[in-house]
């Protein structure tokens, strides 16, 4: 550590600049860029299976798409249905090196009002739920469902940063992960 040149498996503002924030603490020179890819799941991964799923192909696609990145950051947000029928937030952070390494951070979790769990049922995108229950556009794209939720409290970018660092210790801490 550290890195110079990283890529992150998403052009989502949101996603880039918490990968940003992360890495500047490290390293004020670091270069962060990031570029579309395909995730893999559906738009709206349902269960940690399928959203961590969604963040590892991201990161895997990035790195083998930009050969002058060091580490590749995927990050993915979904949806967890509980035994009682409703539903909570989930992300996953997950970090790839060209040594084969990897490293997962995930959490985010936050119960969904009732009325935006069911236009995730009928097909909707959560970012597009709330954009229609909250009456704004881009939520995914800005404050997230977690910063309407949490009143501002924590926007999407504050809580994908824990996510990103989480996936980082087998890099920050390598000598525990030997």
């Amino acid at each position: 550590m550290p890195f110079r040149q990283v890529i992150v498996g998403s052009t989502n503002p949101v996603k880039i600049a918490a990968v940003r924030a992360v890495l500047l603490r490290l390293d004020p020179n670091v270069q962060v860029e990031g570029m579309a890819v395909v995730s893999g799941v559906p738009d709206q991964p349902i269960g940690d299976e399928q959203t961590q799923a969604g963040a590892r192909q991201r990161a895997v696609a990035a790195l083998a798409a930009r050969p002058h990145a060091e580490i590749a950051v995927g990050l993915e947000g979904g949806v967890i249905v509980l035994p009682d029928g409703r539903m909570r937030t989930c992300a996953w952070a997950v970090v790839v090196d060209r040594e084969g390494r990897d490293g997962v951070g995930g959490s985010l979790s936050m119960p969904l009002p009732d009325r935006v769990a069911a236009r995730i049922r009928a097909g909707e995108e959560l970012g597009h739920a709330m954009d229609a229950e909250a009456r704004t556009v881009g939520t995914k794209h800005g404050r997230g469902a977690v910063g309407i939720l949490t009143a501002g409290l924590v926007d999407r970018q504050q809580a994908y940063e824990p996510l990103v660092a989480y996936a980082l210790a087998p890099w920050l801490a390598g000598e525990f992960y030997a």
